[in-house]
């Protein structure tokens, strides 16, 4: 299993459920969650085309069929409905925890192999999940 392309096919996934949490939360926090989503998908849009590309920069193919990143996602797919600010922020947070912790299975096998881009990539994404993170800490208190 390519580890690169388990987390590319979570990117797709957690692209299309922010974007479902971003559609169709409620409540008196709207807006601000709703920024807040929006701000998570740009970041993994442009997270999803910078793995793609170092993968293929490895001469490597990244997965491009929505069939594939649904058969090697490790992330979960949720129905469409209203949701409540705490309910966005807690699958977030879920979701977030989970893309951290292959990130930085990622980045130590590339930094043992003497991979430095790809280490150095994941390590910036580590930086921003911890500060995402201390967000959703706060917001859920």
């Amino acid at each position: 299993m390519n580890k690169l392309n388990v987390y590319l096919s979570n990117l797709a996934l957690w692209n299309v459920k922010l974007h479902n949490l971003h559609w169709n939360v409620t409540g008196r926090t709207f807006v601000q969650i709703h920024e807040f989503t929006e701000k998570l998908y740009d970041e993994v849009f442009e997270q999803f085309d910078a793995v793609a590309e170092i993968q293929k920069m490895q001469n490597n193919m990244p997965l491009v069929k929505m069939s594939d990143y649904l058969q090697q996602a490790t992330l979960s797919e949720i129905e469409a409905k209203d949701f409540t600010p705490d309910e966005v922020l807690k699958i977030v947070d879920a979701d977030m925890k989970t893309m951290a912790a292959l990130a930085k299975e990622i980045r130590d096998e590339a930094a043992g192999k003497d991979d430095f881009a790809v280490a150095n990539m994941f390590e910036d994404y580590l930086a921003s999940y911890s500060k995402n993170l201390w967000f959703l800490r706060a917001m859920l208190k």
